[in-house]
């Protein structure tokens, strides 16, 4: 054999064994997701995360006994309830879509307006909102929780060093621990982790133009999203009547700046936006070419990038988040 033609076919061989580049800048700017998103230094009891489990599911943490965490965070379609807002225990509605709580452990921040830094200390406000669980006081709801004897042992088998384990600080670190294992790993993650297989032809072209174009900039990580906050329509104004960040804030700056949210399960988790007024995937992505990114999304580049979108769908943890 020729010594030019043995140098070509080592060359085909050693190019045929290498990483793609297309999976090699991918792994540049996500991750795959962990198995769980524990706080640093942090490693809930089993006892702790099954308290969780059950408080999520929980009636009784709302004024009239109707609403459960698991009302607007359905976990059973990833972690939301289909609606733009939420309607109240009592009256009213929410003003801004409930968001999926599958990987908000992960985010920099909780809520739309980052207002709060933990899902530990996020659980507190839909409990005691007025609008949304409608729970006057703490109080009141640990007197509930005590009434019921299967709480009290509860409590006790997950926080045993606790002379009063039954207390609303206790009642937030089970649900936080629960919350920060609604983890659902997509064929995304396979592909990160070396499965060239895992995205068909469309979904890779969608990835291309995802990094491409500069999605990227914003909806990157594990959670492709959720490390930041900025104001929303950075190269063009985005129609918003909402303050944002500012409502929290009172400052001037924050004005119309929101949580970039994780694009985790997105095919799934319509309508889209602070305030839901986004049906379509293909239309919020069209929306966000043009406000974001400032280009005209051609239609099939829509449809591709809503393919790879499509690839970061995980499978529903069913026995971890099975209802009570």
């Amino acid at each position: 054999m020729r010594p030019i033609l043995v140098i070509f076919l080592a060359l085909l061989l050693q190019a045929g064994s290498e990483t793609p580049p297309l999976q090699v800048l991918a792994r540049k700017h996500f991750a795959p997701l962990p198995a769980r998103m524990d706080a640093p230094g942090s490693q809930p009891q089993p006892a702790q995360i099954e308290l969780g489990r059950r408080l999520f599911y929980e009636t009784q943490l709302s004024i009239n006994n109707t609403q459960s965490c698991n009302t607007c965070h359905d976990l059973r379609f990833y972690g939301q309830d289909g609606r733009p807002t939420s309607p109240g225990a009592v009256r009213g509605r929410g003003k801004r879509n409930a968001p999926s709580v599958y990987t908000a452990a992960m985010h920099t921040a909780q809520f739309w307006d980052g207002r709060s830094p933990s899902v530990e200390d996020q659980a507190r406000f839909p409990i005691l909102n007025e609008i949304e669980m409608g729970m006057p006081n703490e109080a009141l709801v640990e007197q509930r929780l005590r009434a019921i004897p299967e709480y009290r042992q509860l409590f006790a088998r997950a926080f045993p060093q606790d002379k009063e384990p039954l207390r609303w600080e206790r009642l937030l670190q089970a649900i936080g621990a629960f919350e920060r294992g609604l983890l659902a790993r997509a064929p995304f993650d396979r592909y990160l982790e070396g499965d060239v297989g895992a995205l068909d032809d469309r979904q890779l072209r969608g990835l291309e133009h995802f990094l491409r174009l500069g999605c990227v900039r914003c909806h990157q990580g594990p959670a492709l999203g959720g490390d930041r906050l900025q104001k929303i329509g950075q190269k063009r104004p985005f129609p918003c009547l909402d303050r944002g960040r500012a409502e929290a804030t009172g400052k001037p700056e924050d004005e119309g700046v929101f949580k970039v949210p994780s694009l985790r399960n997105i095919s799934e988790t319509a309508p889209y936006y602070h305030d839901g007024q986004v049906r379509k995937l293909e239309e919020a992505v069209r929306l966000m070419g043009q406000h974001e990114l400032d280009v005209e999304l051609t239609p099939q580049q829509v449809m591709e990038i809503c393919d790879f979108l499509l690839s970061l769908t995980g499978e529903i943890p069913t026995d971890y988040v099975k209802a009570p």
